[in-house]
């Protein structure tokens, strides 16, 4: 059987550091997502919102969110990756994780922090890629600002989807567009990106702009408003594309020095 991948992008506003009122928000969405789904992409911190202020955030929603995360995998035999406000050791973290449909997870913490934002003051900065195997897909998951920074992503790993959760405001979404379609270009890979919509208390405007790219920089898909988009990728458009023209044979190595 030929290997193929249905997504589902949660594309929505998000109720601000109110974590219950989120997964029940979540919730309702994630049982509307086709049967067939075989990954749930949700924002980044979808149950708080892009918040500067975790010491609002009790401990004790680490863990709940989690279990959450879990039983909806369960539920809904689909993975599902989102980013949340993650307690551990004494420190916060943007972290993402990747929940199988037999409650296994993987985490990802958000490599390049918001300076902008003052995120590098209120959360520790991860250090390792994380590149998951589902479904026949080598799956490298990162977070918004990641975006900008080509070399931490590029396709050294030979993943097949590239995928970004995000608060990206309004203002900017120019630069989410064009640097999706250039991250998918220059690894040869499909990208993925989720983003939110609606508004936050900091004056913020999320217009969404959730899409997908194939290898060449084509996009299959990409919504403004509040939805949930489903997308299936197939394993030999991509194999062929690579076979047909193979630039990534001629990419650089290189190696992080922390």
């Amino acid at each position: 059987m030929e290997e193929q991948l249905k997504i589902a992008l949660i594309q929505t506003p998000l109720i601000w550091e109110n974590p219950e009122k989120n997964m029940e928000l979540f919730s309702k969405k994630i049982d509307s997502v086709s049967s067939n789904v075989d990954l749930i992409v949700l924002p980044e911190m979808f149950t708080t919102g892009f918040t500067m202020t975790p010491e609002h955030i009790a401990i004790s929603h680490t863990e709940e969110t989690v279990h959450w995360m879990q039983q909806m995998a369960q539920k809904s035999k689909s993975a599902i990756i989102g980013s949340v406000v993650f307690s551990e050791d004494a420190c916060y973290y943007n972290r993402l994780l990747f929940v199988k449909p037999d409650a296994s997870i993987s985490c990802y913490d958000k490599r390049h922090t918001f300076t902008l934002a003052g995120e590098h003051e209120k959360y520790t900065a991860g250090n390792k890629i994380l590149v998951e195997n589902y479904k026949g897909f080598k799956i490298c998951p990162l977070i918004c600002y990641d975006l900008r920074f080509p070399v931490w992503s590029r396709n050294t790993h030979d993943y097949d989807i590239l995928l970004y959760v995000a608060n990206w405001p309004k203002p900017r979404i120019a630069a989410w567009d064009t640097l999706l379609k250039a991250r998918a270009i220059e690894n040869m890979s499909y990208c993925v990106g989720v983003n939110r919509i609606g508004t936050d208390p900091n004056g913020l405007t999320y217009s969404g702009h959730s899409s997908v790219y194939d290898a060449l920089g084509n996009q299959l898909i990409i919504s403004e408003k509040e939805e949930i988009l489903e997308l299936t990728l197939v394993k030999s458009k991509l194999v062929q594309t690579r076979k047909s023209l193979p630039f990534l044979e001629d990419r650089d190595t290189f190696n992080f020095l922390e």
